[in-house]
């Protein structure tokens, strides 16, 4: 009997085309795949009410397919519905980075189970809106008060100096250790985790879940946030249109970008050869 793969994509800019959609031939490839019994992952930043509607929408909801929402934060049975693991955010580690993007000047937000939070309506929180295909948020001066449970991330975002969010980075990276993880996901959004959260730990939880081996997974991104799930699997991939510290920490390139059926590319080569 042929090994079970699995292969974990990353949403916006590797499974996604830049109009938000998937193609044909990639649909075709991941239902190739789950059909021969191999698994299937969506590895996304966004939240778990935004990665369910694009499950839904692409008919991942088949006994095989998974999500990794918030960086890893959320690991999601697709087939079931059904959320498996949920790490979070401390409270007082959110007010810390609230006050302080605040005391910066800098765009900053959380998020409820439905909703992302902030404190005023923002070119910044349009462009977060638009992108991830999300319609719910609140405004408030007190974002405490709107947090129902500790959340899964933080996120700041500025759209023309990413320099800014670099100096954020680097002024908090004491208060930082011990704490939360920080990363780029884009160079416009500057994400905090809960301490030990990323893609690869993802990975790792639904390598042991399953009962899979390191040897069985393949991951393939294009941003930096997808470097610890390329760097934890077998066979880590960036896609053509990857950013060059993605390229780097890969063991191979696609021909074929998020555009041109990368996806497909992949599943036949590394999945169903």
């Amino acid at each position: 009997m042929k090994e079970k793969m699995m292969l974990c994509s990353d949403l916006d800019g590797t499974l996604l085309t830049d109009d938000k959609e998937i193609s044909e031939k990639n649909i075709d490839a991941i239902n190739r795949m789950l059909s021969e019994g191999h698994y299937f992952v969506i590895s996304t930043g966004r939240p778990v009410a935004s990665g369910r509607e694009i499950v839904k929408q692409l008919g991942l909801t088949k006994p095989g397919c998974y999500m990794i929402a918030f960086n890893g934060a959320v690991i999601y049975d697709c087939a079931a519905d059904r959320i498996l693991s949920k790490r979070s955010l401390p409270i007082e580690h959110v007010q810390e980075l609230f006050e302080s993007a605040k005391k910066k000047n800098l765009y900053v937000q959380t998020y409820t189970s439905t909703d992302v939070v902030t404190y005023r309506h923002t070119k910044e929180l349009d462009f977060y809106l638009k992108n991830s295909s999300i319609k719910n948020y609140k405004l408030s001066s007190k974002i405490y008060d709107v947090l129902e449970e500790e959340p899964q991330k933080v996120l700041l975002i500025d759209l023309e100096h990413e320099e800014r969010l670099k100096e954020f980075q680097k002024e908090k990276s004491d208060w930082e250790r011990g704490k939360c993880n920080s990363f780029f996901s884009c160079k416009e959004y500057l994400e905090y985790c809960p301490l030990g959260v990323s893609k690869g730990y993802g990975v790792e939880y639904l390598t042991q879940l399953l009962n899979l081996s390191i040897d069985q997974i393949v991951a393939v991104g294009d941003e930096r946030n997808d470097i610890p799930m390329i760097q934890t699997a077998k066979i880590g991939i960036a896609m053509a249109n990857a950013v060059d510290e993605v390229k780097a920490a890969a063991d191979c390139v696609t021909k074929n970008d998020n555009n041109h059926d990368a996806i497909a590319e992949i599943i036949d080569t590394y999945i169903l050869k």
